[in-house]
């Protein structure tokens, strides 16, 4: 299924999408059906079937037009969000741009780091401030949410806890974060302020999953235009690490929960630092009312609008922004940034 959370008359609910682009409004049809969608996700095994059967005898005209509804993260609070490294295409391109070989780490073990759950966005307006604007990114990337506990999971577990993919974009306030890259504590302010999810979140049944021994593999075509204009192009097969070993090495000596969100790390092309550092663009950067659109074959499209909120100056110390602008593609730690 294709599952959304959605407002409609002001209230927060979910639904499925149907064939014909309508939304089937859960609380409507079914009210066992009247939860959020982490509490769908923890009580899958009561709830999904109802669900399952519900979208089935539904006829399509019982879907609400998806205009008269506003479209959350399909995930709007979620239990935890990390973002991964998956892509040698991306991380290559991004570390030639810096004049530095490619990391042999990369090939040994997949990595994540923890990001900001409570500032998760759907589709829409996204709003930054001043010095989000100086050299603000995207990234393209998609996103998996655990269904199932795991602790200590092989492939075959975490593949199995994973209860649906969407498309995310993880926003990245490049000057931020290369001034804070240098105390090596990992990124913070430049990347805390948003990562946008949705439009649905859909589950492993509808899409073209194929099983490898290293765990499921999505080949799926995933761009990224800004303002209309086609910038990233890549594909979910071109992932090194799967999520499902990136799921066996997070849950290593841990308990990992149902709602916890999984990056994947940015598709090769998928952001301006790296576009820019090969010249296919030339200091490109977002700004204020630029529209960008993340699309992944059998995700969805996720359309985000950047708004710029003025902020007090007073409010801001200088040393918020350190001093002079790096050097994005210079040999130093403070390049050491990547996604």
């Amino acid at each position: 299924m294709k599952l959304a959370t959605f407002l409609k008359d002001g209230t927060e609910r979910i639904g499925a999408i149907l064939q014909n682009g309508a939304v089937l409004d859960f609380s409507v049809m079914e009210p066992r059906l009247r939860v959020d969608m982490l509490t769908l996700i923890r009580r899958q095994d009561e709830l999904m079937p109802i669900a399952r059967d519900l979208v089935a005898k539904s006829p399509l005209e019982a879907g609400i037009d998806p205009g008269t509804i506003t479209f959350l993260a399909p995930v709007p609070l979620p239990v935890s969000m990390r973002d991964g490294y998956a892509f040698r295409q991306h991380v290559a391109t991004a570390r030639r741009n810096r004049g530095l070989e490619m990391i042999p780490e990369f090939d040994l073990f997949p990595v994540t780091y923890f990001t900001n759950h409570l500032a998760v966005t759907g589709p829409g307006p996204v709003q930054v401030q001043d010095h989000h604007l100086t050299r603000l990114d995207f990234e393209l990337e998609l996103a998996v949410v655990t269904g199932r506990a795991l602790k200590n999971a092989t492939l075959e577990e975490a593949d199995a806890a994973i209860f649906g993919y969407m498309v995310m974009n993880d926003w990245s306030a490049r000057h931020l974060q290369m001034e804070e890259m240098k105390l090596s504590l990992g990124p913070c302010k430049g990347k805390d302020f948003a990562t946008s999810l949705g439009p649905w979140l859909v589950t492993p049944d509808e899409l073209p999953l194929k099983m490898t021994d290293r765990g499921a593999v999505l080949k799926a075509r995933m761009t990224c235009t800004v303002n209309g204009q086609l910038l990233s192009d890549g594909n979910a097969d071109s992932m090194n690490w799967t999520f499902a070993q990136i799921l066996q090495r997070t849950s290593y000596g841990i308990q990992m929960h149902p709602g916890e969100v999984i990056g994947s790390g940015t598709v090769g092309t998928g952001c301006l630092l790296e576009l820019n550092g090969s010249k296919i663009t030339d200091n490109l950067w977002l700004k204020d009312g630029d529209e960008v659109v993340m699309e992944i074959e059998g995700l969805g499209r996720l359309e985000n609008t950047v708004i710029h909120v003025p902020e007090r100056l007073e409010a801001v110390p200088e040393s918020l922004v350190g001093g002079t602008l790096p050097n994005l593609y210079a040999n130093t730690v403070a390049g050491e940034t990547g996604d």
